[in-house]
């Protein structure tokens, strides 16, 4: 008996019904320590068109640089009820909310500190490959020696730093092509 190679499947175009139910878009409930944040944004394709079947799942560390994972050995605190994990779904104008904490620097590459940063990776129909990319937080001085964020040149970096809104949220859009492509990392 041989094995031949099947096709490759993407996700969907059902994407929504396996994810509804579980959806995370509080990932740091109220009574954990740190600066709440809101982070809202949409997903556009090639053609400015809103995504709205995509999948967006987050982790990140608290807010003193621990992430709620066995493999996190360090001697910080991690709160009982911080998740450090969300995943939530655009709407019909390829919309999204979650939120959550800004987390602490966590060590990187070499042992360097990277800035407050939140791991994203995207699912959605037409993809045979998740995305993965960042959230970085404005304003924040770390930004600058954070060794993952200087691996990207430098007129491309904004696509991967939040903005402040008008309301007091944090806006992050995803461009998956064009000019203004979000920066999307190989792994």
């Amino acid at each position: 008996m041989s094995l031949l190679l099947t096709a490759a499947q993407t996700v969907g175009p059902f994407v929504s019904i396996g994810f509804e139910k579980a959806s995370v878009p509080d990932v740091a409930p109220v009574g954990v320590a740190g600066e709440r944040v809101v982070i809202t944004g949409k997903i556009v394709d090639g053609d400015g068109l809103p995504v709205t079947d995509a999948v967006i799942e987050t982790w990140q560390a608290n807010s003193y640089g621990k992430y709620a994972h066995p493999d996190d050995a360090q001697e910080k605190l991690l709160e009982d009820n911080f998740k450090g994990f969300g995943r939530v779904l655009t709407d019909a104008q390829g919309g999204f909310r979650l939120t959550t904490i800004k987390p602490g620097k966590v060590a990187g590459p070499a042992g360097k500190q990277q800035a407050p940063h939140i791991t994203v990776v995207i699912f959605m129909r037409g993809l045979l490959k998740q995305l993965m990319t960042r959230i970085y937080f404005p304003d924040e001085a770390a930004n600058a020696a954070d060794p993952v964020l200087n691996l990207v040149p430098a007129p491309r970096r904004a696509t991967l730093i939040a903005t402040r809104s008008a309301e007091g949220t944090l806006q992050w859009n995803v461009y998956l092509q064009g000019t203004n492509e979000t920066v999307f990392f190989d792994y």
